[in-house]
């Protein structure tokens, strides 16, 4: 008899689930989909962290072999940017947890407003950044385009930028990208797509920018700190 109950409530999840307009056919129900496109989300983390695995690495054999280089081209970022810049992306971590937990039960308003919050602290990052790298210009830090610098260092002081440069410029390219799927998500706030049976795509927008944050929170100390 108990088992016929459980059967019977297991049916009627299932049907719920088929019936959500969200539901894709191939899956058996809302909880395998939910399963495969995490589990989707954590192959592609997994791929993203061998990308900037091989750039850190970079960085490592060129941080031993010519250190007062780097330590040099440390002294010419801004702690002070830097710095406020990662303020901003623990903020905006605070902002994206804060969204999943409102799609989570199922608050579409909340959500767009949480991922409204989150975008804004990702422009503000980007603007931050952008002043970086107009002051990099012109004081001629920028390898191959606009390079003049002295010193007995000079000359490898370019590899520890020419590093920099790929670092925030991939990770810039990341947040440009998150920011074009929170717009994404926030329509489908906006037209209230989220339940709390229905709640899996933000999770994964989440997954997505905790890991462009925390990118952010290893580049930190090892492009501003070193000196």
């Amino acid at each position: 008899m108990a088992s016929h109950a459980v059967t019977h409530t297991s049916g009627a999840h299932d049907d719920a689930g088929h019936s959500n307009p969200n539901y894709q056919h191939q899956f058996e129900d809302l909880h395998q989909q939910y399963d495969a496109t995490t589990f989707g989300m954590w192959v592609f983390l997994a791929q993203e962290i061998l990308f900037f695995g091989a750039i850190f690495c970079a960085y490592a054999v060129y941080r031993f072999k010519y250190p007062e280089a780097y330590h040099e081209g440390a002294r010419e970022l801004s702690l002070i940017l830097g710095g406020t810049n990662t303020i901003v992306l623990i903020l905006s971590s605070l902002t994206m947890a804060l969204g999943v937990r409102a799609a989570q039960l199922g608050r579409n308003k909340s959500v767009f407003n949480w991922l409204a919050l989150t975008l804004l602290l990702g422009f503000v990052f980007m603007g931050i950044k952008a002043v970086e790298y107009t002051e990099k210009w012109e004081k001629h830090h920028v390898p191959g385009l606009n390079w003049h610098m002295t010193g007995a260092e000079a000359d490898h002081m370019q590899i520890y930028f020419s590093i920099y440069f790929a670092m925030t410029g991939m990770h810039a390219l990341h947040m440009i990208i998150g920011a074009g799927l929170l717009l994404f998500f926030m329509y489908k706030a906006w037209n209230k797509t989220y339940s709390k049976e229905f709640y899996g795509p933000i999770e994964i927008m989440g997954l997505y920018w905790h890991f462009v944050d925390i990118v952010w929170i290893f580049l930190f100390p090892m492009l501003y700190l070193i000196s």
